[in-house]
């Protein structure tokens, strides 16, 4: 009688995030998602700026208190479409 080899089971690994977009733009590595709920509940204070490393923009954001509220909401919606960069200039793509 032969054996038959069994292979072995292979791990399952996730997909690495993406750190290029598709023009070869460097993507930033912090989560779109993270920033969206940042500035959701605390973005008159400007923690969404603190966390992609905008500090300058942030401590003006606490002063104005989000440019009265204007301020945010362009923020957000820069976010949620995509087009939010952070200190280095690379766009928030990953929701992860």
């Amino acid at each position: 009688m032969s054996e038959e080899k069994v292979p072995a089971a292979q791990p399952v690994y996730a997909p690495p995030k993406p750190t290029v977009d598709e023009s070869g733009n460097p993507i930033s590595p912090k989560s779109r998602l993270v920033a969206a709920i940042l500035a959701w509940f605390l973005g008159i204070f400007g923690i969404h700026r603190f966390y992609v490393g905008k500090v300058g923009t942030g401590v003006l954001m606490i002063v104005t208190l989000g440019g009265v509220g204007i301020w945010v909401l362009i923020d957000l919606i820069m976010i949620l479409v995509g087009s939010f960069r952070d200190k280095e200039e690379r766009l928030l793509i990953n929701w992860s």
